[in-house]
């Protein structure tokens, strides 16, 4: 596509984003329900399951619902689902409506994801593509940053955080009806299908199984500090939940400002390095967090992990696509399924703290790191192999 961005089009799509980061209100949420339920940290990880276990089943069927009705519709009946998902919990707040709404949600957000990235090339010259699936991301850091601030708002002015849910549920009803009311041509419809077949031979690949397990293991990472951080300034600071809760904030607005700075510094830095380098600093902070004796030095590690970790995903993600570029839809419907990891890596630090503690809980998350800087490092080996083959 070429010619100017229409904002009629683009505001739209990036409201999407917004959307889009409702899926990390489960983080805070899965506290305030395990807290109201009197729930294990086993039992109330194990939730997040309804949430992302939709990535490995809804993935691919997206991508060829899109071929028949197009991405717009598709990215419009995803937050339509989100929206009604954001309601139920205020019909009936028991378990099994909360089931029903995580589930539902992990459903329309599956499908927003998959869907709402490729619309952007519909709307933007591919010249603007990568800034505004980054600015895209920051909006969407934007939306997860502001979940545990509403609802730790709405615990204490308004005497529930179920209040939280209406309004991301109204926002949603919103970017709906905006969607559905542009026309945009939208390029490639009608092309090849991908399927599970195609997606499975692609894992015989070690580098493409490498990243994909790398997809895995840094969306486990993220939601496994979202769920963690909160309990870990509890146990830390004997902090109430409507306090720790806003730890999740402060990584948020971290990972927005280190999206911000990543679409800088990869204009100019070599992205294998950056890679490397950003997960020694991950490494880092993450030891400097567990070590350190204060809490306002907790806060600083917790900021520290979300600049740091703010740019791995989209790396991971990129580096996939270029290693198979002919092979486009199935790479990345089979990263998306990766992000099963988000209910994969809680449940085990979850398991990990109910017997071991917090602190050792943690400890998951730095074992995932391990696995992407040696990630990072075997790709920078692959890639100096080609070109001396070259």
């Amino acid at each position: 596509m070429e010619g100017r961005i229409r904002i009629n089009h683009f505001l739209p799509v990036m409201l999407g984003f917004f959307v889009m980061g409702f899926i990390d209100v489960v983080g805070i949420a899965s506290n305030y329900i395990k807290q109201d339920f009197n729930l294990s940290d086993t039992i109330g990880n194990l939730i997040l399951m309804m949430v992302y276990v939709w990535f490995v089943l809804f993935s691919i069927p997206t991508g060829i619902l899109m071929d028949r009705i197009g991405r717009r519709k598709t990215v419009f009946a995803s937050i339509v689902i989100s929206s009604i998902a954001l309601f139920v919990p205020m019909v009936s707040y028991d378990v099994v409506n909360v089931l029903i709404s995580l589930a539902m949600l992990g459903i329309g957000n599956t499908m927003l994801q998959v869907s709402l990235n490729p619309l952007v090339g519909d709307i933007v010259p591919d010249s603007k593509l990568a800034s505004s699936l980054t600015f895209g991301q920051f909006i969407k850091a934007i939306s997860s940053f502001s979940g545990p601030v509403l609802a730790g708002g709405a615990a204490f002015y308004l005497g529930n955080w179920l209040y939280l849910f209406p309004l991301f549920g109204g926002v949603s009803v919103l970017a709906a009806l905006w969607i559905n009311g542009i026309k945009i041509n939208e390029a490639g419809k009608g092309g090849k299908k991908a399927s599970f077949a195609d997606c499975v031979r692609l894992l015989r690949d070690r580098i493409t199984l490498g990243l994909f397990i790398g997809i895995l293991l840094v969306v486990g990472i993220d939601v496994g500090l979202n769920v963690s951080i909160p309990k870990y300034l509890m146990f830390k600071g004997n902090l109430r939940l409507e306090e720790a809760g806003l730890g999740i904030s402060l990584y948020f607005a971290a990972k927005a400002a280190g999206a911000f700075l990543g679409a800088i510094l990869l204009s100019r830095i070599s992205v294998n390095k950056f890679y490397t380098a950003t997960v020694v600093m991950a490494l880092g902070s993450l030891s400097f967090t567990l070590l350190i004796p204060s809490l306002a030095g907790v806060y600083v590690g917790i900021f520290l992990l979300g600049i740091t970790l703010s740019n791995i995903f989209s790396i991971i993600f990129s580096k996939a696509l270029q290693h198979n570029p002919d092979y486009r839809n199935e790479v990345s419907g089979l990263m998306m399924m990766g992000i099963i990891g988000g209910a994969i890596v809680p449940l085990a630090i979850g398991i990990v703290s109910d017997n071991l503690g917090h602190t050792m809980g943690m400890l998951v998350v730095g074992i995932c790191m391990v696995y992407l800087l040696v990630n990072s490092m075997y790709g920078r080996m692959a890639l100096i192999k080609s070109q001396e083959l070259s």
